[in-house]
């Protein structure tokens, strides 16, 4: 996969600035050197300590989401991913000077590391009798760099100084000395790592397209915030509850003689905060997925986690990956700074747009989350209503299997004419019903010897596992379905061609009540209506006849004006240019295919 060069914005060389205005804008705490891409509190308290961070622009909210109440003073901005001048630098330590002093946090990159550096020595030179209230603190918590590789360089700055920002940004609202606030950085810089891993490198705005970096079936574990290639590649993309299990013995490995970066005892007495971080182009379902298996693989090390913070505080552009971070804790014979003290840093509000809610406490536990409430059974049993059987059950089963199989095998047309006609997610609900009736089918749920509750179980099946419009359309036909078979009945004990067809003839009009679509509306009603009328023509004598009069119905909704259903959404020149059926009707189509075995 690769990602596509386009990106919203109005001239790549503007984009930092643009961005930087907007943040001002949505944050009216905070002055902008326009200048020297300087964002910084201009009303800061002076008698307290200031911390000032930086470097390359790229990984919102980091580092001016940051720069507010609670936290920074100053944030200096590069281009994208290009370290800011000493300049620059220079400029944000002259804003926020103070009485106390300053404090610069910066991750582990080389332009980083020159360019503030030498802006601190400049300064220092410029001011000898202050030249020791400016501090310098580099963060390093990636842990997929080995020690030999990073011998010269060291190991990159990650997400982990965000954790670093904040700690130390709440003591200096305190008013805690330079000294205490430095020490404090220092301490959760060195007890903080990170691993991080991706789907596809990010793409540079004002950059040519990128060509795949990884395989349609490939994840990449280590990689950096700047596209630097990871530690190592997997292939097939491993489930969470595998992969994260790998990520967290990159965090925790003590044995190890290229990481044991953390000095983890691994003997049940480890207490970390935990840090989720949305690299970019993850989706909020998928990120709170990987937050709930990163603790079931910190705790299966026997690793108590005191706070849990999840979103997007360090990205990578638009990368889809994700990092997670752990801050191992002090013990209570390691002395200050004391777990307690940090926590509490923690926790303490920051009035900024980068950082994110969290809860203030421990998770819950974990048997304590799902309740135990169990799903209230119907007071209706099988004893209440007719006892139907099909004709022939081993036909009726081996007709609905062969359409279930007909929907599983048509899920990729449908999904691609529904990313034409609707929002793309046809296929994969009617597939998600199918695969659920084949389940009840093979516990003995559905059987020709009890349809009435076969087809009850059906909608049962419609409801929960598919879910949405088309869930509930499905549902609330095959419930119709039910209620017909038993009022039409009359006492039979099979099912003829008749009574199927009075009970879909009813089932239809109990639809209508729910659905202003009628047909031509460029809906599934279309193809059910057609097959409904036609197959009441000859009282379920035609069941062929029928079935064509559906298809051609499917066929006819290519050239239709959309006026219910997914599609009345979608532009109307392109539905015609593309000619594609409804995707909802061709899934009622392949149905009817299926259960003639057509």
């Amino acid at each position: 996969m690769s990602l596509p060069p386009k990106h919203f914005l109005n001239d790549p060389e503007t984009l930092v600035v643009d961005s930087l205005k907007g943040l001002a804008t949505q944050n009216p705490q905070l002055a902008l050197d326009e200048e020297n891409k300087v964002v910084y509190v201009p009303t800061q308290d002076r008698s307290k300590v200031a911390l000032i961070c930086g470097g390359g622009s790229g990984h919102e909210p980091a580092h001016a989401g940051y720069v507010g109440d609670g936290i920074l003073t100053a944030a200096v901005c590069g281009s994208v991913f290009a370290s800011p001048n000493s300049s620059q630098v220079r400029r944000g330590i002259d804003l926020v000077e103070n009485e106390k002093g300053t404090v610069i946090i910066v991750k582990n990159y080389t332009g980083d590391i020159l360019n503030f550096g030498l802006a601190r020595e400049q300064y220092a030179a410029a001011h000898p009798d202050k030249a020791d209230r400016v501090k310098f603190v580099i963060v390093a918590d990636d842990v997929a760099v080995g020690k030999t590789q990073g011998t010269i360089v060291g190991r990159r700055g990650l997400a982990g100084t965000v954790l670093v920002y904040k700690i130390a940004g709440a003591l200096a609202k305190r008013g805690a000395s330079l000294e205490d606030v430095y020490s404090t950085a220092q301490w959760v810089a060195d007890h903080v790592g990170t691993i991080g891993v991706g789907l596809e490198h990010c793409h540079v705005p004002g950059t040519a397209g990128n060509q795949s970096h990884l395989g349609a079936t490939e994840i990449e574990i280590g990689m950096g915030i700047h596209n630097e290639p990871g530690n190592r590649r997997l292939s097939p993309v491993p489930p969470l509850k595998d992969l994260l299990p790998q990520l967290v013995d990159f965090l925790t490995v003590t044995t190890d003689p290229e990481r044991s970066f953390l000095p983890f005892k691994n003997d049940g007495s480890d207490r970390v905060v935990l840090l989720v971080n949305n690299l970019g182009g993850v989706s909020e379902l998928e990120l709170t997925g990987v937050v709930g298996e990163a603790r079931r693989a910190l705790e299966a090390k026997g690793i108590k986690i005191e706070r849990v913070l999840a979103g997007t505080f360090m990205t990578s552009l638009n990368m889809p990956g994700f990092s997670i971070t752990t801050l191992l804790l002090p013990t209570a014979a390691e002395g200050k700074p004391d777990a307690a003290s940090i926590l509490s840093l923690l926790d303490e509000p920051a009035n900024v747009p980068g950082w994110r809610w969290s809860a203030g406490v421990s998770p819950t536990a974990a048997h304590q989350i799902t309740s135990g409430a169990k799903r209230q059974a119907s007071a209706v049993t099988q004893d209440d209503r007719p006892h139907l059987r099909a004709e022939d059950s081993k036909a009726f089963i081996g007709a609905i299997e062969r359409a279930c199989n007909q929907l599983v095998k048509e899920e990729p047309e449908i999904t691609r004419m529904d990313n034409i006609a609707g929002d793309g997610d046809c296929g994969l609900t009617l597939k998600a019903g199918a695969s659920g009736v084949l389940r009840n089918i093979k516990s003995g749920r559905i059987t020709g010897d009890d349809v009435v509750g076969s087809i009850i179980a059906i909608a049962q099946v419609a409801e929960e596992d598919m879910g949405g419009t088309s869930g509930a359309l499905y549902s609330i036909f095959f419930s119709a379905l039910a209620q017909g078979l038993q009022a039409k009945y009359e006492g039979a004990k099979t099912l003829s061609p008749a009574l199927w067809s009075a009970a879909l003839s009813h089932a239809l009009a109990k639809l209508y009540t729910y659905t202003r679509a009628r047909p031509p509306s460029r809906t599934l009603v279309d193809p059910l209506a057609a097959f409904t009328e036609a197959l009441a023509e000859t009282h379920g004598a035609d069941v062929a006849k029928a079935a064509k009069a559906a298809a051609d119905a499917t066929l006819l909704t290519r050239d239709l004006e959309a006026k219910a259903g997914r599609s009345a959404y979608v532009e109307g020149d392109r539905l015609k240019q593309e000619r594609v059926p409804d995707p909802g009707a061709w899934g009622v189509k392949a149905i009817l295919e299926g259960l003639l075995g057509q």
